[in-house]
C-alpha cells in the first residue's frame, strides 16, 4: 500500500509541475498581449520592441515546424521568449515524426494511448491509431521470420474489432496473409500497402492529427502573418501589365513615389503577393467625376486636368498618370458608379 501511494505521489508531483509550467506560459502570453493593448497607436515608442518580440515568436514557430529544433531553442533562449512559444510541444512532434520516417510506430502509438489523448482522438473520430496498428501489422507480415499465428493473433486483437469502421483495411489485412511482399507486386491494391511511401503518409497524418488535437494552425504563423500583410497592402496597380518604369517621372507625380515605397511593388514581395487575394474593404473610395481613358484606366476629371496642366499639355489633351500615354479629351468616357 505504501509503495502504491508513493507511486501516486510521484505522478501527482509530475502533474503539478506540468500544470505550474502551463500557468507560467499562460501568464507570460497574457502579459505580452496586455502590452499591445496598453499602446494607443503604432507610433508608440514601445511598439517597435513589442513587434520585434512578435517577429522572434514567428521565426521560432517557423523553425520548430521545419525541424530546426536546436536553432529554435537557441533563439528563444537568447531573446528570452521561451514562455511565449511551444518548444516542448513541437520538439515532441518532430521527434515522433522522425521516428515514423525511420519506420518505427512505437513512439507514435505511445503518444496516441497516453493519458487523455486516446479519449480526445476518439472524440475527433481520428483514424491515426488504427493506421499505426495497421502499419505494424504490415511490418509483421513483411518480416519472413514472423509466424503466421502471430500475425493472425495481432490482427484479431487490434484490427478485427474495427471491421465495421474500417472494413476495406481489415479485408486487405486478411488478404495480405495470402499475398506476402514477393507475391503482391502485380496486385496494385496490395503492392501499395508494402510501399515505402506509406511511412511519409503516416508522418503527415500524425502531424495533421497532432495540430488538430492541439488547435494549432496547419501552416507556420509566419506564413499567416505574411499573407495577411500582403493582402492588406495589395492593390490592382501592384501587378499592372505596365512596368513601373513606364510611369511618369518621380519629380512630377506623387504616384511614382507611392510605387517606389509600396512593399508589394518591391522586387522581393511582388511575385510572392501575386496570388494573394485582395483585402476586403467594406467602404470603397472612388474619385468624383470619373473619366475612363481608352486604355481602360479611370481617374477623376480634376486630377487629370491638374496633371495635364503640370505636364504642360495643350488644351484638350490629358495624360495617363500611370503609363504616361496622351489622349484627346473627347476620347474619354464618363463613368457612373452603380
Amino acid at each position: 500500500m505504501i509503495a502504491r501511494m508513493r507511486g501516486v505521489k510521484r505522478k501527482l508531483t509530475a502533474f503539478a509541475e506540468e500544470e505550474n509550467k502551463l500557468h507560467r506560459h499562460e501568464e507570460a502570453r497574457v502579459k505580452h498581449l496586455n502590452e499591445l493593448y496598453a499602446m494607443f497607436s503604432v507610433d508608440d515608442v514601445k511598439y517597435e520592441g513589442w513587434s520585434r518580440t512578435r517577429l522572434d515568436r514567428l521565426i521560432v514557430d517557423y523553425l520548430l515546424r521545419h525541424g530546426y529544433n536546436g536553432s529554435a531553442r537557441a533563439l528563444a533562449q537568447e531573446k528570452g521568449i521561451e514562455p511565449l512559444v511551444d518548444l516542448d510541444t513541437f520538439e515532441q512532434m518532430s521527434r515522433i515524426r522522425k521516428c515514423l520516417l525511420n519506420r518505427s510506430v512505437t513512439e507514435a502509438l505511445a503518444w496516441c494511448t497516453a493519458g487523455d489523448t486516446k479519449k480526445e482522438l476518439r472524440k475527433m473520430d481520428s483514424n491515426l491509431e488504427f493506421m499505426l496498428r495497421f502499419q505494424q501489422y504490415i511490418e509483421l507480415v513483411r518480416d519472413s521470420s514472423t509466424k503466421l499465428a502471430d500475425s493472425v493473433a495481432y490482427a484479431n486483437k487490434f484490427l478485427v474489432p474495427y471491421r465495421n469502421t474500417y472494413k476495406k483495411e481489415v479485408l486487405q489485412a486478411c488478404g495480405m496473409l495470402a499475398l506476402p511482399p514477393g507475391s503482391a507486386a502485380d496486385v496494385d491494391a496490395y503492392s501499395d500497402l508494402y510501399s515505402d511511401s506509406r511511412w511519409e503518409m503516416l508522418a503527415n497524418l500524425f502531424t495533421s492529427t497532432h495540430n488538430s488535437l492541439l488547435s494549432l494552425p496547419s501552416i507556420p504563423l509566419l506564413h499567416i502573418a505574411l499573407s495577411s500583410g500582403l493582402s492588406a497592402l495589395k492593390t490592382p496597380a501592384c501587378h499592372s501589365s505596365h512596368p513601373a518604369s513606364a510611369a511618369a517621372p518621380s519629380h512630377s507625380t506623387s504616384l511614382s513615389l507611392a510605387s517606389s515605397v509600396c512593399p508589394i511593388c518591391s522586387t522581393e514581395l511582388n511575385e510572392l503577393a501575386r496570388n494573394v487575394p485582395y483585402a476586403f474593404h467594406s467602404k470603397s473610395h472612388v474619385e468624383p467625376d470619373l473619366l475612363m481613358l481608352p486604355n481602360g484606366r479611370a481617374y477623376g476629371k480634376a486630377r487629370l486636368e491638374e496633371y495635364a496642366r503640370k505636364a504642360g499639355l495643350p488644351d484638350g489633351k490629358i495624360k495617363d498618370l500611370r503609363t504616361g500615354e496622351i489622349y484627346d479629351m473627347d476620347r474619354l468616357k464618363k463613368v457612373y458608379i452603380t
